[in-house]
């Protein structure tokens, strides 16, 4: 061991571990950390599946997937859980990814169950809740032990409780008082039959780094994350997309508007924001001026309580 004229010790020409750590930049650091987390669970578990909804957090964690098994093929499926009210633009998105990565896909539709009777529209027409049901029961037909999803603990307060590793019981809740530690970065994902761990490798991201990382990595999304000009109505605050599935009602006017969104979903619940943001770079430096969560903007099956989110969690929502 020799050392250098600043005083770091040498070994062989190669910088020591620490000093390795101290090279990567903060984007880079958290990708070391979700790929780390993507291997060790795929390590210790069985069967995991990772939840791709064409969202920009799901085409993330299937970017950080592929890069932490490359240049082997990503070894787990993609599950979404079709509301049958998505953007078109995202389902286009979805199915392109799928053949262009040679995906296997699981889907969980709930218009089948709402076809066949086990479940029932909701009077206000959002089906965001009613995902839950076909998500379980998703889980259980493919045995499937580890569930990779998207949530980031800046998204919402019941995100922001839960651990990278997450253990949902035997009916897939969660309980929020039954958290494990994960000091020095230590995941434990061991669970009892019947139970399965829920997995979020952006759990540290932030919306700004999602993007500063879509930038760096040159990370295509759907279009609609753009600004773009698009019929919308005004309700509770939030500009609704006409569609199909999102009418406006008797005097909300319809307006053609510049606007993006910030997160995608159930078109009837799911906003936009005005924006003239047409770049990645644009996009950033809205999202860097913001005060308010992509969440709390633009859901509304987010603002239906005080605690909707972590309600929906304990019964088994994402």
């Amino acid at each position: 061991m020799t050392t250098q004229p600043d005083g770091r010790a040498e070994h062989g020409g190669r910088a020591t571990p620490s000093e390795a750590v101290s090279t990567l930049t903060p984007l880079q650091a958290l990708e070391s950390e979700s790929i780390h987390i993507f291997r060790e669970v795929v390590a210790e578990l069985e069967r995991p599946v990772l939840l791709f909804s064409g969202g920009k957090d799901s085409v993330v964690m299937l970017h950080l997937a592929r890069k932490a098994f490359w240049p082997g093929p990503v070894p787990f499926p993609v599950l979404h859980v079709d509301t049958g009210h998505n953007f078109d633009e995202v389902m286009a998105y979805r199915d392109d990814q799928v053949a262009k990565w040679g995906l296997r896909l699981v889907v969980a539709s709930v218009q089948d169950y709402i076809d066949d009777g086990r479940l029932i529209e909701r009077a206000d027409g959002t089906r965001n809740p009613l995902q839950t049901q076909p998500l379980l029961e998703a889980i259980a037909a493919g045995r499937f032990d580890a569930v990779f999803g998207g949530g980031r603990r800046d998204e919402e307060k019941a995100r922001a409780k839960e651990r990278v590793v997450s253990l949902r019981d035997e009916f897939g809740q969660w309980d929020p008082r039954n958290q494990r530690p994960e000091l020095w970065s230590l995941y434990n994902p061991r669970h009892r039959p019947g139970e399965h761990v829920r997995v979020f490798p952006l759990s540290n991201w932030t919306e700004l780094d999602v993007w500063r990382y879509i930038e760096a990595e040159s990370i295509e999304l759907p279009s609609l994350y753009y600004a773009h000009d698009r019929e919308v109505f005004t309700r509770d605050g939030m500009l609704l997309a006409v569609g199909e599935m999102s009418r406006p009602r008797k005097g909300e006017v319809v307006e053609v508007r510049t606007v993006r969104y910030r997160t995608v979903g159930d078109m009837s619940c799911t906003g936009a924001v005005a924006s003239e943001a047409r770049t990645v770079a644009e996009v950033i430096a809205e999202v860097a001026a913001t005060r308010i969560t992509e969440r709390g903007a633009t859901r509304a099956d987010d603002r239906l309580t005080e605690a909707a989110m972590e309600d929906r969690k304990k019964e088994g929502y994402f």
